[in-house]
């Protein structure tokens, strides 16, 4: 593998854990596509660094328990917006 892709790789982990970042988030934030950072950190960082890999996961995981939490508030809010106009 690349050394610039393992850059990355970990780059992206990094961010996902100390931002509590989203796979979304974190392709926003680096100007990568979301198949770009789902395969660097599902894929690749599991071959470089186990420890992050596990700590990457447990925060994307919880970011998915809690995504339809998420999706309902922001529901609430443009139909708050719309009545208050």
């Amino acid at each position: 593998m690349k050394d610039y892709i393992e850059e990355r790789a970990i780059e992206l982990a990094d961010y996902i854990i100390t931002h509590n970042a989203t796979v979304r988030r974190t392709a926003k934030e680096f100007n990568v596509s979301k198949s770009t950072v789902h395969k660097d950190v599902h894929e690749r960082l599991k071959r470089i660094d186990m420890q992050r890999y596990k700590e990457a996961q447990a925060v994307l995981e919880q970011n998915k328990a809690e995504r339809h939490i998420r999706g309902g508030m922001a529901t609430k809010e443009k139909y708050m917006k719309l009545t208050n106009k």
